[in-house]
Parts: C-alpha cells; structure tokens; sequence
C-alpha cells in the first residue's frame, strides 16, 4: 500500500471511511485532553473530516496534514473559507482563519513548518498505516508535535477476519509505539453496531496519552 492508493480513493469518491457528522467519541472524549480553547490541535490524514469543523466551533485551532489535494479542496469548500495557498518546504500549506492544513506526503512534514501544537486527535492515522509503517509514523508524530498530548482513536478486531484499512490496533500496539513518552489511558471502549464493515465483530477504543513528565 503506497500512497497512490489513497490518492486514488480520493479520485474515485471511494471514501466510506468519510463520516457525515462529527465522530460522537469526539465530542464525548475531547474535553479529556484538558487544552483550553484557542489551542492548536493537529490531526495527521485528516482527509476532509467534519471534526476539523467541530474542533473550530469550539474555538480550537486546527493544523492538519493530508496526502490528498483534492480531499483538502473540498474541505474548504465545505468550510465555506477561501485559502490562502503557499509552497512551506516540501509540502503546500493552505491556510485560513485559525487553520492550517499541509498537503503532502506526511514524513516529509517537519516539525519547523507545522509549529507548535498543543494537543493531537488521530482518528484516522494509525489505523490506516500497514503494521510496517507504524513505528515509523508514531516516531516522526511524537518528534513533529514535541509529544502533546493525544486523542487517539483505534479500531480492534480480529485480522485474520479482514484486510485492512483500516487496521486492527491491540493494547499491546499502542503500549509499543507510545509507552515510552506517554501514559496511555483506555477511556472507553465501544462494540461497534453490526461490526466492522458489516464483515466482522470490532469495537472502537478511545485513548488518552498523557505526556509522562521528566525522569
């Protein structure tokens, strides 16, 4: 799976894993974090997600990074905002009131252009990496954001049952990728109605990774 994959569903309109609405677990989960309004939260593969919208209404500033042009035109569009559209190193920067969204190739982004983040909300990042390029993606979102805190979201089923993406994520994984720098926290789990695809029994798991202060 390379990126010509996801840059393809984009074309096609093949995007089930767009939602109408702003995810509940979201809206139930975010005030977790403990970030004030007026914070800066960055959301890796944000497509064109109406949690970006949500996020703003409540006052936070949203920084993302997307592969797809095209998703994030729409995005826009949707927004009803015009941006402003700039070259920042080897991504392109399309930037609004209080929005800031790189366009490009994810591990290319660098820490100097994204800025300072408070807080990050990944619903749709790690679980849709292949297991090789997980630990790769944990290592660079921990160095990009200097480790804010986060908002992680996963799906749990068994593999076997189905191919991914997106992927089933375990406890154990995410105590690998992130109990090094965090606390990881599971605050709620929730059995998805009718499962996965409608193909196999999964649950959506919310975590909360607190940065672990200095030895």
């Amino acid at each position: 799976m390379d990126t010509s994959y996801w840059l393809q569903k984009w074309k096609d309109n093949n995007i089930a894993f767009h939602k109408s609405e702003a995810h509940p677990l979201l809206v139930k989960h975010f005030k977790a974090l403990s970030i004030s309004p007026g914070s800066r939260v960055f959301l890796p593969l944000c497509g064109k997600t109406l949690d970006i919208g949500w996020l703003l209404s409540e006052g936070y500033r949203v920084a993302g990074a997307e592969l797809s042009e095209l998703a994030i035109e729409q995005l826009f569009t949707e927004l009803g905002t015009t941006p402003k559209i700039s070259n920042a190193g080897d991504v392109k920067h399309y930037g609004a009131e209080n929005i800031d969204i790189f366009v490009g190739n994810l591990f290319e982004l660098s820490s100097t252009v994204l800025g300072p983040i408070d807080a990050i909300y990944d619903r749709a990042a790690l679980v849709a990496l292949p297991e090789a390029t997980r630990n790769r993606y944990t290592a660079h979102l921990k160095s990009l954001t200097n480790k804010a805190p986060q908002l992680l979201i996963c799906f749990e089923y068994d593999q076997a049952l189905m191919a991914g993406p997106p992927f089933s994520i375990s406890d154990e994984e995410v105590a690998q990728h992130y109990s090094d720098s965090y606390k990881p926290s599971l605050i709620e789990q929730v059995e998805m109605p009718g499962g996965l695809k409608g193909t196999c029994a999964a649950k959506e798991n919310v975590w909360r990774l607190q940065k672990r202060p200095p030895q």
